[in-house]
């Protein structure tokens, strides 16, 4: 019987001399938490789609945000919930809202950790939608405007990077020019750059009360057939001033991943969000697969794909497990 001189197995025979060829790292400081934070105290309210994730109060954040810390998590995404919202979501900006509060609480309890906030109105609208709507439309350019003032909002209350999730046209250029202008010129800008209109983000629109009271979001959210039409979102995000571009959701849009950093060789984000969280959850507390397994092999792929850095709701668990 002939046998190839090469033979594949040779290294896969121990974990260590897998984990000597191994071509795909997954470490703890790749990751970053998504977190949801509330008005209130003592509040750690569980999400029903979305098992061991909560909406905090900042006291609680604050514990969360040490803990991140000790199992080496460098950085968190942050969602506010308002007590009130309004059809111009002026919660987003206000000096006292509640991701305003929650920046100060965290930049002097934990100085070191790296807190990124999400801009988008779609919390603080009483209509649930990302921008200000005319005529039962969302309004592009009425909307940059305060886009603009809630990064700079954040910026000013102590946030290290700021993330535009709203997919308005020309949001980086607007929110990297009112950075510039009042001096934040070392704030970096992580944009949502291609952002899907995909059915995996329900649980998280239960987490941040953020559900449309009509409509979609398909006229201002990619079309998920597409793909080359991600690469000219990112191209045209970095062009106005982003530093880090994004895909958003992760696991169905691996090739996007995969093409947008060989396209750009920019640093990429990807979100592995909610819908791909519950289902994993769900699937693992039924006994269909092993979570653990699934949870690393599925950001493994991600990594694999080309992002540099996952958000996921996995990162608390998966931090503990790597750190054993």
């Amino acid at each position: 019987m002939y046998f190839p001189a090469y033979r594949m197995r040779r290294l896969r025979q121990t974990p260590q001399i897998r984990n000597l060829v191994r071509e795909t790292d997954l470490l703890p400081d790749r990751l970053i938490y998504p977190l949801f934070v509330t008005h209130g105290n003592d509040i750690r309210s569980e999400v029903g789609a979305m098992p061991g994730c909560f909406q905090l109060s900042i006291n609680n954040l604050v514990k969360e945000a040490r803990e991140l810390l000790k199992l080496g998590i460098p950085a968190i995404l942050l969602f506010g919930i308002p007590a009130q919202k309004d059809e111009a979501g002026s919660g987003a900006y206000d000096e006292e809202g509640i991701i305003q509060m929650a920046l100060a609480a965290l930049k002097d309890a934990v100085p070191e950790l790296v807190l990124i906030t999400d801009v988008c109105l779609c919390e603080y609208t009483s209509h649930g939608h990302c921008g200000i709507v005319q005529g039962g439309q969302v309004d592009n350019d009425l909307t940059l405007e305060l886009l603009a003032k809630m990064a700079l909002s954040h910026a000013e209350a102590g946030a290290d990077i700021v993330a535009p999730s709203d997919m308005m046209d020309g949001r980086v250029a607007a929110i990297r020019g009112a950075l510039d202008n009042e001096g934040f010129t070392g704030t970096p800008i992580m944009s949502y750059a291609a952002k899907y209109a995909s059915a995996f983000y329900g649980p998280f629109r239960e987490a941040a009360e953020s559900v449309p009271a009509f409509g979609d979001r398909r006229s201002y959210q990619m079309d998920p057939r597409n793909s080359d039409e991600a690469v000219r979102e990112c191209l045209l995000d970095i062009d106005e001033g982003a530093d880090i571009i994004m895909v958003k959701p992760a696991l169905p849009y691996l090739d996007v991943i995969q093409r947008v950093k060989q396209e750009t060789k920019f640093p990429l984000a990807a979100y592995n969000v909610s819908g791909e969280y519950a289902a994993i959850k769900a699937a693992a507390a039924n006994g269909w697969l092993d979570e653990q397994q699934a949870v690393l092999e599925a950001l493994t792929s991600i990594r694999r794909a080309g992002a540099d850095m996952i958000v996921t709701y996995h990162a608390r668990d998966v931090a503990a497990w790597l750190g054993r």
